[in-house]
């Protein structure tokens, strides 16, 4: 009878045992998890303050941009606006002229560089397959220095669109972003310095022998069998991205006279764009 007692109040102290373990198993895993849950909350209100933070600097310094902005011109007249605005273009487009008409103006400028024609890659990677790697750097070489010797008949072309700006036109570009003045000469002249700039083009891929270059290449890929033939419009072509190339450079001489006092080269561009 002693014995049994003793077997029970075992058995009984055993399953005591394994019920406070239990208990105390499920208060680490409940401390774990409201830890876990004081982690997560901190690390959200956290991460919200950060994201709250930088959405205030930004809307100071968008508040300081747009005060610059709107302030740039004031107390003068529209007329010294104007001039001012054509002032800056006329500087912009001969900078970027005299910088594309350069030897390697476009060729070693990676934001204009000229590429091979897109639509053809095809017909640059089968002719490199066929070893002539070496004219094709010749025939990108000579799109690229036809796309310079063109440049140096762009400023005038562009001083002359610039004349037709309007007051309107003028106190929009004043107000608007670092290439608003770009923009407005890109719509309002493209089409126009398309056909006006196509013969200068043809001109200057006559001077530089492109089709001497172009003719070997896309001949041999032509002669492939089964191949659909390609013949693309390379004075098109190179028109197209020699203006694409001129107005990326107006745009970055515009942003700097709207940023960099230094850039100001004269006294209307100081009075028109340093108003404060």
């Amino acid at each position: 009878m002693l014995k049994y007692e003793h077997a029970n109040t075992t058995i009984q102290n055993k399953t005591n045992w394994q019920r406070i373990c239990k208990r105390f198993t499920k208060l680490i895993i409940m401390n774990r998890i409201v830890l876990l849950l004081c982690f997560l909350i901190c690390g959200s209100f956290l991460s919200a303050q950060n994201v709250l933070q930088q959405l205030q600097q930004q809307l100071q310094q968008q508040q300081a941009s747009s005060s610059s902005v709107s302030n740039a011109g004031a107390g003068l007249g529209n007329d010294e606006v104007i001039r001012g605005l054509k002032e800056a273009l006329n500087v912009g487009t001969n900078k970027a002229a005299g910088s594309a008409s350069k030897v390697d103006g476009f060729m070693k400028n990676p934001l204009i560089k000229i590429p091979f024609p897109p639509e053809v890659k095809v017909v640059e990677t089968k002719a490199k397959q066929f070893g002539m790697g070496s004219e094709v750097d010749k025939f990108v070489r000579s799109m690229n220095r036809a796309a310079e010797e063109a440049s140096k008949e762009a400023a005038p072309i562009f001083i002359n669109a610039v004349k037709t700006m309007t007051i309107t036109d003028g106190l929009t570009i004043l107000r608007g972003g670092d290439n608003a003045a770009t923009t407005y000469l890109q719509s309002r002249t493209t089409a126009d310095l398309t056909n006006r700039f196509s013969p200068i083009v043809k001109n200057a891929i006559n001077k530089v022998q492109l089709t001497k270059y172009w003719k070997p290449i896309i001949s041999k890929y032509n002669m492939i069998p089964g191949v659909k033939k390609k013949n693309p419009d390379l004075d098109r072509y190179v028109t197209e991205k020699t203006i694409e190339g001129l107005f990326k450079l107006i745009a970055q001489e515009e942003a700097q006279i709207r940023k960099d006092p230094a850039a100001r080269v004269s006294d209307i561009l100081k009075r028109v764009f340093g108003k404060k």
